[in-house]
Parts: structure tokens; sequence; C-alpha cells
């Protein structure tokens, strides 16, 4: 008995009905924290045209999502492109709307705005300013035509940002399994390809000075990951350092991270994706051996009213007041040594226990 590779037409999968929806409750199989704020977006002036999905990164980029079923169709790049140059005139304010339009229609009437500065770890919406950078484009399908991965490497050789995903099925007698893997850039070589476009990037925009808190947050980082492995700690060695107030990395469906909160930094393991609290319950299981183990400072958020939940490990508010903010530069040492030793401890205590639930689950 082995698994069969299927076609989505063979399964009789439809676009919207299936990929499209299955993206949009898991949009982490795309290898970062989105959040989704519509689907089948129309509200584009003098067109009746639409987009799959419409998302937003850790970094307050909007994410146009297009997928096809077994064949990406020889105008794919073309329509994202279109879809893309009209997204790329939205304000904040118009951003909001759009996804308080989203949980009106398909959740609850939940608060888009403050969904919004949970997501990106913000501790003041003075501070939310979303699409500042230019947009991306995310393509999932079964197979690409070459004229369609032949524009894809031009357009990211002229620093476009779009990434290829592959979605093949398979069956496994009446078990049915999705894959998806990055295809473009290729995982392996995407590293370089960022460090050679901010390269390139730097060279070309001389002078030109990027915000102090994005610059102070991807040093931060980057000290941080030189911290970790100068304590012989690996954890963070494939996660490049970015202008995000958080920077993890997933083990299967929970993502382990330093955070800078509102109100004190802290190490956690988030579900994105948890509505029925299932990963969230099966982990408070084990609440008192690790509350034992780890001792003041273990927050168990189940987050009945969001659709993620989190456990999260946070340094005392009193210190935390003391090493003040992210732009306290004499403090930063005292950070880095913090979250080294927090998450090392707080990794070695629960990683053991999210390994046997996932095997439960």
């Amino acid at each position: 008995m082995s698994l069969e590779q299927k076609s989505f037409s063979e399964l009789g999968f439809g676009e919207r009905d299936h990929l499209q929806e299955w993206i949009a409750k898991n949009p982490e199989v795309l290898g970062e924290e989105l959040l989704i704020i519509q689907k089948e977006f129309d509200g584009f002036n003098d067109t009746n045209e639409r987009l799959d999905l419409l998302a937003i990164d850790k970094n307050s980029n909007l994410v146009i999502i297009e997928n096809k079923l077994d064949d990406s169709g020889r105008d794919l790049t073309w329509q994202a492109l279109k879809y893309t140059s009209y997204c790329s005139t939205l304000s904040t304010t118009q951003i909001i709307r759009i996804y308080q339009a989203y949980l009106n229609k398909y959740f609850s009437n939940e608060d888009a705005k403050q969904l919004i500065l949970d997501f990106l770890d913000l501790e003041d919406e003075n501070d939310l300013l979303l699409n500042k950078n230019d947009q991306r484009i995310i393509f999932v399908a079964n197979s690409y035509r070459k004229e369609v991965t032949s524009t894809v490497l031009w357009l990211i050789n002229h620093d476009i940002q779009i990434q290829c995903f592959k979605a093949t099925p398979y069956k496994l007698q009446d078990n049915l399994f999705l894959q998806v893997d990055q295809i473009i850039p290729v995982p392996e070589v995407e590293e370089f390809m960022i460090d050679a476009k901010e390269k390139k990037q730097e060279e070309k925009t001389k002078g030109a000075i990027a915000s102090e808190t994005d610059r102070n947050l991807v040093e931060f980082w980057k000290k941080l990951k030189v911290g970790l492995a100068n304590n012989n700690l690996h954890y963070m060695g494939n996660v490049n350092p970015k202008a995000s107030f958080g920077l993890g990395f997933w083990k299967g469906k929970g993502k382990f991270a330093f955070v800078f909160g509102r109100y004190a930094p802290r190490v956690e393991i988030y579900f994105a994706h948890d509505e029925n609290k299932l990963l969230f319950d099966s982990m408070y299981k084990h609440k008192e051996e690790v509350d034992i183990t780890l001792g003041a400072g273990i927050y168990w958020e189940r987050l009945d009213n969001k659709k993620a939940s989190r456990i999260k490990y946070e340094m005392p508010l009193e210190l935390a007041n003391q090493l003040g903010k992210l732009n306290n530069y004499d403090s930063w040492d005292q950070k880095i040594d913090w979250f080294v030793e927090s998450f090392d401890k707080f990794y070695s205590v629960i990683y053991p226990y999210w390994e046997r639930v996932q095997k439960e689950l």
C-alpha cells in the first residue's frame, strides 16, 4: 500500500471550493505567517476582476495569492501583475476596511484593526502603516507552463517579489494528502538571492535611510543570532533577520518565536490556526509539569475570541521597564542575554511535549 499521486481534476477538486479554501485556512503552508484579509477580492475601480486571496505578511506588506489547479495557464503572471498594481494604491484605512468586510462576512464582527495590531505585534495603532513597501505575489499550482516560469524568473531578477509553490495531491485509500513545495526561488538559494538583492538595492539607493524601528529590528535580530551561535545554539540558523517585531521558525503547526511584545519581550510557541483550540488544549494537559519546570513567567493564552492561541514565557515587567524599549541601545546586550537563556530553557521544556502532542494528533 503506497501513496498515489493524483491530479486535482481526477479528484474532482475545484479551484475556489477546495484549493483556495484550503490555503485560506492554512496559509502557514506557504512557509510563513500570513493574515488572510480577503478572498475573491473585487474592490478595484473600473473593473470586475477579482484576485483569489489577499493577505498581510509580518512586515505589513500586502501579499497577492493566486492559485490554479493542474495548469498555471499562460496568463497567470499578467493577471497577478494587474491585481498587484491595483492593490499598490490601497491605504491603511482601506485595507482595514477590506479586512473588516471579510470578518463580517465569513466570521464574526471582530475588530479588524485590533486583529492586525495583534498579528503585527504593534503596541500603538499610531505605528500601524500597511502597504508601505512593494507588494508581493505568491502562485500556487500543480504545474507551471514555461512561459510562466521564465516570466517569473525575469521579474525576480528585476526585484519583483514572487514565489511559486507546487501543490501535489496524493491519495491513500480514502485519505487525501496535499504536499506544497516552494519551487521558485529554490529555498536553498533564496537567502543568497535576498542578500544579493539587498546589496543591489543599497547601491541603488545610497543615502536612503530606512525607518529607525525597521533598521533597529534587523540589527537586533542579527545580534541575537550571533548571541545564539556564541552559545552553540542554532535555533535560528536558517532564519533571516527582518524588520519584524517577532522572528521564529515553524515546527509543524506551531511557531517558536522571539517577540518584542507590547509590554515586555517574550519567547513563545504560537498556533496561528487553532480555531477549535485542539492544539492548545492538547498542550494544556501538560501545564502542571511545564509550570513546575519553567516557574514564574509562563502564560497560557487560549485566546478564545481569536483563531490563534499561544504559550509564552515573558520577561518580568519590572525588568522590561528597566531595560526600556527597542531603541534603548544600551540594554541590547541584556535583552539578548535574556532571549538566549529564556528561549533555550523554554524550547527544551516545551518541545518534547509539543512533539508528543503532534504524534498523538
